[in-house]
């Protein structure tokens, strides 16, 4: 399996171990839906409390690089913190959701993703939906500057489009405040 999947599951087992909800999300959520690429993290939303702060840190201690002051802040404050695989420097990025409309969203709509087969390995993904939406928002964010948000919301358009619940599609781009941009993408891909 490649090392990036396996230092993903091994940050989303000690999640599912824990208890607690996640969703990888980010470029290799949108190479899942949609067009691979490589990437130099992989972004998790995890519904972490205070809670599970020490038995996360101290499942992944010594194989990654952590903080534990910068994982309860991060937790206390609804940011982000990030773990290093200390053998690849690969870094996982783990976001602790904010408390809106449309994260509650993602997270109710998150689904099981198959990424290995024998023996079965799984992790749960953020839908293709979200993944464009939140690709656009990003894209925005960074004064659609970032070919690579761009391209990676395109390329789960491109493959996924037919199976896209456009509906909800609209109603989250609309809340992020992307569905100026996401009907740019979507006159994109017709073309």
């Amino acid at each position: 399996m490649d090392e990036i999947l396996e230092i993903t599951l091994r940050v989303t087992d000690v999640c599912e171990r824990l208890g607690v909800p996640y969703a990888v999300v980010g470029s290799l959520a949108s190479s899942l839906h949609g067009i691979p690429r490589a990437t130099q993290d992989v972004d998790i939303v995890a519904s972490m409390s205070l809670a599970h702060a020490t038995a996360f840190a101290d499942a992944l201690r010594g194989d990654f690089y952590l903080d534990d002051d910068a994982i309860r802040d991060a937790i206390e404050q609804r940011r982000s913190f990030n773990v290093v695989h200390l053998r690849s420097y690969f870094k996982a990025d783990v976001f602790i959701p904010k408390d809106d409309e449309s994260t509650r969203l993602e997270m109710e709509r998150r689904q099981r993703f198959v990424i290995e087969q024998t023996p079965r390995r799984e992790i749960v993904v953020a839908s293709a939906e979200d993944t464009v939406a939140q690709k656009l928002y990003w894209h925005a964010l960074g004064d659609r500057v970032s070919e690579r948000q761009w391209s990676d919301a395109l390329g789960v358009l491109k493959v996924a489009g037919h199976t896209l619940d456009f509906e909800y599609l609209r109603h989250v781009s609309t809340l992020l405040g992307v569905d100026g941009l996401l009907d740019e993408a979507l006159r994109a891909v017709a073309r």
